[in-house]
């Protein structure tokens, strides 16, 4: 993987999807631009194609019944945006170290306190995600294989269960971040090198360019 820090991929990730979120509608080769640094992000990233792809599958059927309604031709047009900034989205999840996201989300140019809700969001949400894969294997070992084993393991008893151990596991990350000084505020200062505030002023202006020329022009 190429040696970018975690802040750096974060708010280089932001500005791909901001731009291609803003661009105006029907404008394709302003969007064919954008999927082709998509593509070079991963790239760049090592994104492993077969979690790439099967996070993509499902989150473009749910997609794709919210946009057919909206009409064929506006609908293509969302839902090639859509999978540029789900791409460059889930490439950068999918390549985060297990603990980081609270680092990323450090460099953020918000308010301090929205800041720290999001890190201990990220923080807690990571718990979340622990907790149901151990106990999507705990379903595995009891002969519950497959998506639909799952579904049936996930009921409401199962969820209560999830919500009761997640509810332990984050006070005992809560007791220990008081044992080692938490006062209710987090250590926010990341600030960016002078490097990376030239590489994000040039992938800025790139963005901006190409998300306001589609606006100028309608090819």
């Amino acid at each position: 993987m190429m040696q970018i820090s975690l802040p750096l991929r974060l708010q280089l990730s932001l500005i791909i999807v901001i731009g291609a979120a803003f661009l105006k509608y029907h404008t394709w080769s302003n969007l064919l631009v954008y999927g082709v640094i998509a593509l070079v992000w991963i790239y760049l990233l090592q994104v492993p194609l077969p979690k790439l792809g099967g996070l993509l599958g499902t989150e473009l059927i749910f997609l794709s019944l919210v946009a057919l309604p909206l009409g064929w031709e506006r609908a293509s047009f969302l839902l090639v945006r859509s999978l540029i900034c789900l791409i460059v989205m889930n490439g950068f999840l999918l390549t985060l170290p297990p603990h980081s996201l609270g680092i990323a989300l450090k460099s953020l140019p918000i308010p301090a306190p929205l800041k720290e809700n999001l890190i201990l969001a990220g923080q807690y949400l990571e718990i979340l995600l622990l907790e149901v894969t151990r106990m999507q294997r705990s379903a595995q070992l009891r002969g519950l294989n497959g998506t639909a084993g799952w579904l049936r393991y996930a009921s409401a008893a199962m969820i209560g269960a999830l919500y009761l151990r997640t509810l332990d596991r984050a006070e005992r990350v809560y007791g220990a971040m008081v044992a080692r000084g938490y006062n209710g505020q987090l250590p926010l200062d990341s600030p960016p090198k002078p490097k990376e505030r030239f590489i994000l002023l040039i992938a800025g202006v790139i963005a901006a360019c190409l998300t306001l020329s589609s606006y100028l022009t309608v090819i």
